[in-house]
């Protein structure tokens, strides 16, 4: 029997590090997960552990290499966003992978704004929320100013998903959908690098940029196959929608962040979106993506944690709660507290000021949190909305197979189709699909979603 000609995905999250093996109609036919523990940087401070990251793919290709029953066509990543890798000459990285969440030095940033204009218009010209290490250009920054002799070895600083390829190709390269997405990195009215990157000679620490559909032949042994040069995470889980609906449409991408994403809006970003966490992304053609985000995953997280702890449950038992819109309908007649976006990049729903002894069992506090974070969710929404006519919302990632969610995003958006998309690994399949001229001979398939209508007029699944 011949062997299935298959791409590999190296999808990189902050928790779980998966690979996926495709064939050529984009259906999983291998899969695993890791987690890696995390090490620490110089201060202290948690990152991940990129000897670990590293070794993982040199052991998971020779592992594919066994299987007799795959012929490997090519091979491409996707990884969390704002975060570097700096390497030397030599490709050797020169300090730990930092924390997007490490606390940014506050006398830095007020440096580096006094020199580069007030910070709404900076934030506006660079479409990036002021977020400290999320605005990973500010890393680069740091290194200059706090550890000059490490900037002084560092030949280029690599966006995770680029220094991964990099493992395999030799090729040190940038891409769009990692420079353009909340760095503070890239004008977005001049649509090339800020000019502060020349300022402070870092432009010449920027690996040259390459279009995402780009590949190269590997330096790694085992095959003929060609090596894709990485997506951010948050851009390849759109390319399966681009693909398959021209209608305009949000999506609403759930995991650690819920980021709504609109690649039908183009108009700037205001000063008031910035304030509350909207940016603009860079997709994987190059135009432009308007975005919200909330920190919804983690809050989630944490509220169930704190909700099985109170009323003495397990925690697995809420990935199964069923909608009931008698608990609903009592719960918004009770409530006096409503959600208020808060500035700054960690917003919380209303629900963690809530006393669970309010409520008469668990059921009913799962829903008081599930009907907070909607009200946050459609905040959040509504900015990448406004000013744009859409018809479609659809729902990827964890939320789209929780059913108290669906129920409640589709009553608060019932002028719009609200649908529960379903497809295996969206970020994933989107990074296969970015360079499938380099190794796939069939036609982008029609068949990569599954949609479930949910209605916001009678809270019934159509």
């Amino acid at each position: 029997m011949a062997p299935i000609p298959v791409i590999a995905v190296f999808d990189v999250g902050k928790t779980n590090k998966k690979l996926f093996l495709f064939d050529e109609n984009y259906k999983i036919v291998f899969e695993r997960t890791a987690r890696f523990t995390e090490t620490h940087d110089e201060d202290g401070d948690p990152c991940e552990n990129l000897d670990s990251l590293r070794l993982s793919v040199f052991d998971s290709l020779r592992e594919i290499f066994k299987h007799k029953e795959f012929e490997l066509k090519a091979v491409n990543f996707s990884t969390y966003g704002a975060s570097f890798v700096y390497v030397d000459e030599e490709g050797v990285p020169l300090t730990p992978l930092y924390n997007y969440l490490k606390p940014y030095p506050e006398d830095l940033g007020k440096q580096f704004y006094e020199a580069y204009g007030d910070e709404a218009t900076f934030a506006r010209e660079t479409a990036s929320p002021v977020l400290g290490n999320l605005n990973s250009g500010l890393q680069i920054y740091r290194l200059k100013y706090q550890q000059p002799e490490v900037f002084k070895k560092l030949k280029y600083a690599l966006h995770l998903p680029q220094y991964m390829s990099y493992l395999l190709t030799g090729q040190m390269v940038s891409d769009l959908t990692s420079i353009g997405c909340h760095t503070a990195l890239w004008d977005f009215g001049k649509n090339t690098y800020h000019n502060w990157l020349q300022k402070e000679n870092i432009l010449p620490k920027m690996a040259p940029l390459k279009p995402a559909d780009e590949v190269s032949p590997p330096v790694f042994p085992g095959g003929e196959y060609k090596v894709g040069i990485g997506l951010h995470d948050s851009s390849a889980a759109l390319i399966p929608y681009l693909v398959s609906f021209n209608m305009p449409f949000v999506l609403i991408s759930t995991g650690t962040w819920s980021i709504s994403l609109n690649p039908f809006n183009q108009t700037p970003l205001t000063a008031d979106e910035l304030k509350n966490d909207c940016l603009n992304y860079l997709q994987y053609k190059g135009s432009t993506v308007k975005a919200s985000r909330l920190f919804t995953g983690y809050e989630y997280e944490q509220q169930i944690k704190r909700i099985a702890t109170h009323f003495q449950q397990d925690v697995i038992r809420y990935r199964t709660i069923n909608y009931d819109a008698g608990i609903v309908a009592v719960l918004n007649q009770q409530s006096s507290l409503k959600s208020s976006k808060q500035e700054g990049e960690l917003q919380r729903s209303v629900f963690e000021q809530r006393d669970l002894n309010d409520f008469s069992d668990d059921v009913e506090a799962y829903h008081q949190l599930m009907i907070d974070i909607v009200q946050q969710q459609t905040i959040s929404t509504n900015y990448v909305l406004a000013g744009c006519k859409v018809q479609r919302i659809f729902v990827d990632g964890g939320f789209s197979k929780n059913s108290v969610f669906m129920h409640l995003l589709a009553l608060a958006f019932p002028q719009l189709e609200v649908y529960a998309a379903s497809m295996a690994q969206a970020t994933a399949v989107g990074t296969a699909l970015a360079i499938h001229q380099s190794w796939n001979a069939k036609a982008l398939p029609h068949d990569l979603i599954e949609l479930k209508y949910y209605s916001g007029v009678h809270n019934e699944v159509a």
